[in-house]
């Protein structure tokens, strides 16, 4: 079991998110293309690193992405982005996940409102 301190950090963490979201939602309603850019640019530079990782594929075959990762922060606590990506390499789920120095990896419970900023800030990197 993690620790209070880590589920903190988690939800600062989805708080931020949230934030950059709702930005992202007002950038592409006003109309304005230097809003929008700015709002994604923001996305896209808030986790420490994005990575894929393909499914099981018999030798010699292409290796597809099939599952994503955005790491958000680490050490002691560390919170993470995992989800499932489509046939058309983009994220298809998003689960937050927490943990401190030496506990396992723990689901963050989200409401659907926050499942849904969760899985709109995924789906703006690339994964190919």
């Amino acid at each position: 079991m993690a620790t209070p301190r880590a589920e903190e950090q988690a939800q600062a963490q989805l708080e931020g998110i949230q934030e950059l979201v709702v930005t992202l939602i007002a950038a592409e309603g006003s109309g304005d293309d230097d809003k929008l850019e700015s709002a994604l640019e923001a996305i896209r530079e808030d986790p420490l690193s994005v990575a894929i990782r393909s499914d099981w594929t018999v030798p010699g075959y292409t290796l597809e992405p099939a599952e994503y990762l955005i790491l958000l922060c680490t050490g002691g606590p560390a919170v993470r982005i995992i989800g499932e990506l489509s046939q058309y390499n983009e994220a298809e789920t998003a689960t937050l996940e927490y943990q401190d120095w030496f506990t396992p990896w723990v689901e963050l419970v989200l409401t659907e409102e926050e499942e849904i900023a969760l899985l709109r800030y995924a789906q703006q990197f690339y994964y190919s």
